[in-house]
């Protein structure tokens, strides 16, 4: 990733904070409410650059480092997390294609995502393969110079707005081991591409997860990125890295937030003729809640950074979405309580923070698959010689 002067930085940063104080946070409960796209606010984020956000600039992107793209995200998912995952899961196709598409791919797709003109997701996700990829079955057969798919994914964030996927697919269902099979395309949709069934979730509202089914769609071949099968797999882990350290930054923000309401209420709210600020077991409170947040964002930084160095980085990606997944989920809950009765009413934000924080725990790989990957990570580095 390419390096941002830090003056550039600030003012980014500065620009991102003005835009959710002044145009998301006062909206937010009218579009999470009513579970209703945010269109205003998505024709806002293009105007912003952040549908272009880790595009390299020759393709017309921001070409941000993943620290300050980390930074972005902790800085709006304190305020709404949901409208992180429109732009996040579309620059995860937009990766997979800068990474691993080859150079026409890139001149073709890359500068009509930056823009924001094609807007889509990454598409993996199958009733029956979730954190098991492997499982997959959606098919891709040869024809020609075309494709054939059929088959059905689900859970795929932007499947109704969004206009093109990142799509694994089986290209030889006979393969072993079964990784070795797996291909990943471009997909525009067309015919043979529709969306099913919205699926209605407890929190991330607004934002439209779906169903995507494929019925002899034909893409053409020229679509399969990097034009080489059997390579889908370990495009689709290299993109999760950063996948992962996206969540963590969502952590890290609602984890920031729901310290902040926290803050803010037990300031106001007086019990036995004092703020409840004052009262030891709110302290307490406060005091676990602050230390959770700043370790979670110094984890999302720590591995932001390792990422942007171009290391493997799997190990720190998988701590970070881990434990700052798990702070959003603590912090939420413990604001909550702090809020009393007022903290379950719509009327206040935490409730939001609180419906939004558990998928953290499950995006982008479980926490209970991240403490695998983590053991494993850890020792494979310290194994004795």
């Amino acid at each position: 990733m390419a390096e941002i002067d830090k003056a550039d930085e600030a003012q980014l940063l500065a620009t991102i904070d003005r835009w959710v104080e002044r145009e998301v946070a006062p909206r937010v409960k009218e579009f999470d409410h009513a579970d209703r796209w945010p269109a205003e606010l998505v024709e806002q984020m293009k105007e912003l650059g952040l549908f272009g956000a880790t595009v390299n600039a020759d393709y017309g992107g921001l070409g941000l480092p993943a620290r300050t793209y980390a930074e972005i995200v902790m800085r709006i998912s304190s305020v709404w997390m949901a409208l992180t995952g429109i732009f996040n899961s579309h620059l995860m196709l937009a990766l997979a294609i800068e990474k691993f598409g080859t150079e026409p791919q890139r001149r073709h797709w890359l500068p009509r995502l930056a823009s924001g003109e094609v807007r889509g997701g990454l598409a993996l996700t199958e009733p029956d393969a979730g954190t098991d990829l492997q499982a997959i079955r959606l098919t891709a057969r040869r024809e020609g110079d075309h494709y054939v798919l059929n088959g059905t994914k689900t859970w795929i964030s932007n499947g109704i707005e969004g206009s093109c996927f990142a799509l694994l697919v089986k290209t030889n269902p006979e393969a072993s081991p079964r990784y070795s099979g797996m291909s990943l395309f471009i997909a525009p949709k067309g015919p043979g591409f529709r969306v099913g069934r919205k699926l209605e979730k407890l929190g991330y509202k607004s934002i439209d997860s779906a169903e995507l089914i494929f019925e002899d769609y034909r893409v053409p071949a020229d679509h399969l990125i990097g034009e080489v099968e059997g390579r889908g797999f370990t495009q689709v882990a290299g993109g999760l890295e950063l996948g992962r350290i996206n969540v963590a930054a969502r952590g890290v923000g609602i984890a920031e937030g729901a310290l902040r309401l926290a803050t803010s209420y037990s300031q106001i709210r007086k019990t036995f003729g004092k703020p409840i600020c004052e009262h030891q077991a709110i302290q307490l409170k406060l005091g676990e809640m602050a230390t959770r947040a700043r370790a979670a964002r110094l984890l999302t930084l720590d591995a932001a950074d390792a990422f942007d160095r171009g290391e493997r980085c799997d190990l720190q990606a998988g701590m970070a979405k881990y434990f700052s997944s798990e702070a959003a989920l603590e912090n939420s809950i413990e604001s909550m309580r702090i809020h009393g009765a007022y903290g379950y009413s719509k009327e206040y934000d935490i409730e939001r923070l609180y419906r939004d924080a558990p998928l953290t725990c499950i995006g982008e790989g479980t926490n209970e698959m991240q403490r695998i990957i983590i053991a494993r990570q850890w020792i494979k580095q310290h194994a004795e010689i």
